[in-house]
């Protein structure tokens, strides 16, 4: 891809010997940095299953055929040693490419036509965001304000008006998780109008408690860090949860519309805000 952000931003974090920076993927090298990264985190920590084909699976390696259609954002941890430095990713799909190849990862899994083509879908660009992932040892604030530099950056440069795509629950047992799906279906559904719905026989119903059946608090206090920070950006969710045995994952769909996350999070993210 040739999309570029302004420049790499960075980040010193010396009290652990860090210095981090986020830019897009450049080469092939870096692309095959993310697709270790990413092996090792869905795969070695979460216990995915084997989605990908065999040959592939002997090289430690996540990727389907829409690694080369999208951009990929990158934490890099300058101080690492050269084979082990991308330590955090996002991938990154825009509306303009998909339609010209394959179509949205997520159309797998959600209906997304009120969102592609509703009469209340925004003017401009749709950004799918995808296999996100960081090193545990990395999981901390400075690394997910990096990420969200980086993206703040990209749907300025790319004239994104509204950015989608999945987050996950560990496992694939939705009753594990009844009291967070049904609140996020209680209180944060997006507006009928552009609002994604699971596919048929692909997933289940986010309502498995009657609301006021459970404490909110508690729900809202077992979301996934993923998901907590989607809500505080003002992020809503699709209707219904999908099963994703392949990854190991229970997936609701998040709908950001960039003006919500602009008025509150640019200037906070964003170097260039």
């Amino acid at each position: 891809m040739t999309t570029v952000l302004p420049a790499p931003i960075h980040s010193a974090s010396r009290a652990e010997n860090r210095q981090l920076t986020v830019r897009l993927a450049r080469n092939a090298d870096d692309l095959l940095a993310v697709q270790k990264l990413r092996w090792t985190v869905f795969f070695a920590e979460r216990g995915a299953a084997a989605v990908t084909q065999a040959s592939e699976a002997a090289t430690l390696l996540d990727r389907d055929s829409y690694d080369e259609l999208c951009d990929h954002l990158l934490v890099i941890d300058e101080a690492a040693p050269a084979d082990a430095r991308v330590v955090g990713t996002y991938r990154l799909l825009r509306e303009s490419v998909a339609r010209a190849n394959s179509g949205f990862y997520s159309a797998g899994e959600y209906d997304l036509s009120m969102l592609l083509g509703g009469p209340d879908r925004p003017a401009g660009e749709l950004l799918e965001l995808g296999r996100s992932c960081v090193l545990p040892a990395y999981r901390t604030s400075a690394t997910i304000a990096l990420l969200w530099r980086g993206i703040s950056d990209y749907i300025a440069a790319n004239h994104i008006a509204l950015m989608f795509g999945c987050a996950s629950f560990h496992g694939t047992d939705p009753q594990a998780h009844a009291p967070a799906l049904s609140w996020l279906h209680h209180t944060q559904l997006a507006p009928a109008a552009i609002r994604p719905r699971v596919l048929p026989g692909l997933g289940t119903a986010m309502s498995l408690l009657p609301q006021g059946s459970y404490n909110e608090r508690a729900a809202m206090l077992a979301l996934p860090p993923l998901i907590k920070g989607y809500l505080r950006t003002g992020a809503k969710f699709g209707e219904g949860a999908f099963i994703d045995h392949g990854f190991n994952t229970v997936d609701v769909c998040v709908v950001m519309p960039v003006d919500r996350i602009t008025g509150r999070y640019a200037a906070r993210f964003s170097v260039s805000a």
